[in-house]
């Protein structure tokens, strides 16, 4: 199948001379990465701070040039044929905005179509279509800098769609956002995905986005890739792990209690409730909840499993590792 963003070998190594000394330091940001990312697919690129997100996204967008490896945008080399690339991907980073802050949003497209080699009849019409799709003409006449945070987002998400990249990078798309707003971007993003077949790439901390966006992640730390896989299959891998706690009108006996799962990989303890912990693959809920309920009268019952925050969290911290 054809992808539109391949990177292999990639690594990137700076030097760092102490200031008043000889001394010489290397630090390798990005060492030896490879990924390859299909048309359509909307990608989680994530891992905690300062584990080379940024460096390996200024690489692949061209900003900076790699130690060594090689990365293929869209079919471009992106530090070779920056400016060609450019016309097919778009990027919407933190704070910088693509929007003038003293002119009216209609202007500031306009320019943005200028940029884009957009012609004028082309433009006028994706001006049209964009303020209908996300509900932002009663925006156009107004200045950047005179919105609130959300509307801003959400002429800026509008912003990078203008010249139909096939392409678009997130980062934090929705950070500082509350939640209606934040439904909103998000919603966008998976129409626009939907609409186009845009290739999206997402960076964010904030594990909602990641679950509510993305079919697939890879996570880095330290440079290195240490999970690519597609999010049902890390919801199959780590997150069929379950508690259920129940709580009984009278006392039960434990030991009767773990006879029901003999057989069964199951930890049973005794708190101020009963606490059954056990996986999915292994055992199902309802089988369960059923052989609890033969124990004596329920006066409480509560499930919980693992988070996706936790298990990310895990391998972050090298207490987990994908599995085969």
């Amino acid at each position: 199948m054809k992808k539109v963003i391949e990177v292999k070998g990639l690594s990137k190594v700076f030097t760092l001379k102490s200031k008043g000394k000889k001394e010489v330091k290397t630090l390798t940001a990005v060492d030896n990465v490879n990924f390859e990312v299909r048309p359509g697919e909307i990608i989680g690129f994530i891992g905690p701070n300062g584990a080379g997100k940024s460096t390996t996204i200024k690489m692949m967008t061209g900003i900076l040039y790699p130690t060594s490896g090689e990365v293929s945008v869209c079919g471009y080399n992106p530090w070779e044929q920056r400016k060609e690339m450019t016309y097919h991907i778009a990027t919407m980073f933190g704070q910088k905005s693509s929007l003038i802050s003293h002119l009216p949003i209609i202007e500031s497209y306009r320019l943005l179509g200028a940029i884009y080699d957009i012609p004028k009849d082309v433009l006028n019409e994706r001006i049209k279509e964009i303020t209908e799709f996300f509900d932002i003409s009663h925006l156009m006449d107004k200045s950047a800098s005179s919105l609130s945070l959300g509307q801003r987002m959400i002429c800026e998400v509008a912003a990078v769609t203008l010249h139909r990249p096939d392409v678009i990078f997130f980062d934090e798309p929705t950070i500082g956002l509350d939640i209606v707003v934040k439904k909103k971007v998000r919603d966008m993003i998976l129409t626009l995905n939907k609409k186009y077949n845009t290739t999206i790439f997402i960076t964010s901390h904030d594990i909602s986005d990641i679950e509510k966006l993305c079919s697939r992640i890879i996570l880095i730390n330290h440079g290195k890739v240490m999970l690519d896989s597609e999010l049902k299959d890390i919801e199959h891998v780590f997150l069929t792990k379950k508690k259920i706690l129940v709580s009984y009108d009278e006392k039960v006996d434990v030991e009767t209690v773990k006879n029901l799962f003999v057989g069964y990989n199951v930890n049973i303890g005794l708190e101020e409730k009963i606490t059954v912990e056990f996986d999915e693959n292994d055992i199902k809920v309802a089988d369960v909840i059923e052989k609890l309920l033969k124990v004596g009268k329920v006066q409480d019952l509560a499930i919980t499993s693992a988070s996706l925050e936790n298990v990310i969290y895990d391998i972050y911290t090298g207490k987990v590792q994908e599995e085969d």
